[in-house]
């Protein structure tokens, strides 16, 4: 139960209310639809060589090119996302998508930077704006079960952000480079019918505020926040270091290639049920826990000599966050208001964009100038420093679950 059951809804709005959507319905349609916004962002990884070697973009601009997107991103949660609380939950999602798909299309068929980096742009603003309403029609719909979902719903994000790269190396070869991103655009809009249908109940009487930052000043909100940007400065770091260091160490290509794909895989299926032990046993222990730990391993990473002790760790690694990497989101849900969630989850949603293409420039940096030992070993400090930060701003919330929320 949320902390406040206000959702803007009047009680004589809800005895005419529609029927909330089942929890098959909330997979099928919302998750589905996550996971394919999510696929948008991932297809562009893998065609990057495309792009230099077919259309003369730099490497520079290429990296300008996959950043933009999460800048757009970061804006669209921290202005438009709000919007959801105020009504226009629906609106948002299937604007947003239309949105994002039009960003594809100029991707698809945009031959030169300007259009390809306006395309990048406008999708980033489309998932900005319909990601945090879809997360609050899905956790407002099913209150009591919010941790499974919205471990689903990051279950979700993890198998289509792990299957654009996929479905680029499967058809840019013998389709050309537009292809996967029309394809990606197809089946987003091959979803958009299914989430028409969905009945949602939509607030009617707006938070006073128009944005969410102001939630900042409540220190669990700030410290459910910062953990959840902690969380992505080690998937930016993460990311930024994995295709370097096993080149580097000889690693084999399978491992290489496919090592962040098999990592993602336990957070797809352990993702419901580590959400709904946040929930349960609370989401500030658990994802503390999941977090300190991660930060181990990540100083541990830069000590392997071997590629295949990387791997190794890393599918450890990948089962620890499967459990605990959704603890974040379930606390924004647990200590916000029900009619402040799509505000609340831009907020957290833009702080974690900022944070993975930050802490991912300055890794790669540090490696660049000291090597592998140096730039896992800061990630793992700063993991380490803002964990704890964000422990203490959420002191007051430690013991919060889904027992005391009831009380």
């Amino acid at each position: 139960m949320l902390p406040d059951t206000s959702d803007g809804v009047s009680e004589h709005d809800r005895q005419g209310a529609p029927k909330p959507p089942s929890p098959m319905m909330l997979l099928v349609a919302f998750g589905g639809l996550s996971a394919a916004l999510a696929a948008g962002y991932g297809v562009l990884f893998t065609i990057a060589a495309d792009y230099r070697d077919e259309y003369g973009i730099s490497e520079n601009w290429i990296g300008i090119i996959i950043g933009i997107g999460f800048i757009a991103g970061f804006l669209s949660q921290i202005t438009i996302a709000p919007f959801a609380d105020r009504g226009h939950a629906k609106k948002l999602v299937l604007g947003g998508v239309f949105v994002n798909v039009l960003g594809l299309v100029l991707m698809a068929f945009g031959t030169s930077l300007v259009p390809i980096l306006v395309g990048r742009f406008i999708s980033g603003i489309g998932i900005g704006a319909a990601a945090p309403a879809i997360k609050r029609i899905v956790v407002l719909a099913d209150p009591a079960n919010l941790g499974q979902n919205m471990g689903r719903l990051l279950a979700a994000d993890v198998f289509g952000f792990a299957m654009g790269p996929a479905i680029s190396a499967v058809l840019v070869g013998p389709f050309g480079i537009p292809s996967p991103f029309l394809v990606v655009a197809a089946v987003t809009l091959m979803l958009l019918p299914m989430v028409a249908r969905v009945d949602v109940v939509e607030a009617t009487e707006p938070p006073a505020r128009r944005f969410a930052i102001d939630l900042l000043a409540s220190r669990p909100f700030a410290g459910a926040v910062t953990l959840g940007a902690v969380t992505f400065i080690m998937i930016g770091s993460f990311d930024a270091l994995w295709d370097v260091v096993h080149k580097d160490l000889g690693t084999t290509d399978w491992i290489a290639n496919l090592g962040i794909t098999l990592f993602g895989l336990p957070l797809i299926f352990l993702g419901p049920i580590g959400g709904r032990l946040a929930q349960t046993w609370g989401p500030f222990k658990l994802g503390s826990i999941g977090l300190f730990f991660a930060a181990g391993l990540m100083i541990i990473y830069g000590f392997l000599p071997a590629g295949g002790l990387i791997f190794a760790v890393a599918m450890v690694h990948a089962i620890s966050d499967g459990l605990t990497i959704s603890s974040a989101g379930v606390a924004v849900s647990m200590v916000v208001p029900a009619d402040r969630q799509a505000g609340a989850h831009g907020v957290i949603g833009a702080a974690q964009a900022i944070s993975a293409g930050v802490m991912a420039s300055v890794t790669g940096a540090i490696y660049g100038s000291f090597g592998q030992a140096a730039a896992y070993t800061v990630a793992g400090v700063v993991m380490i420093v803002l964990t704890m930060v964000g422990v203490w701003l959420a002191r007051s919330a430690w013991n919060l679950n889904d027992a005391s929320n009831r009380a």
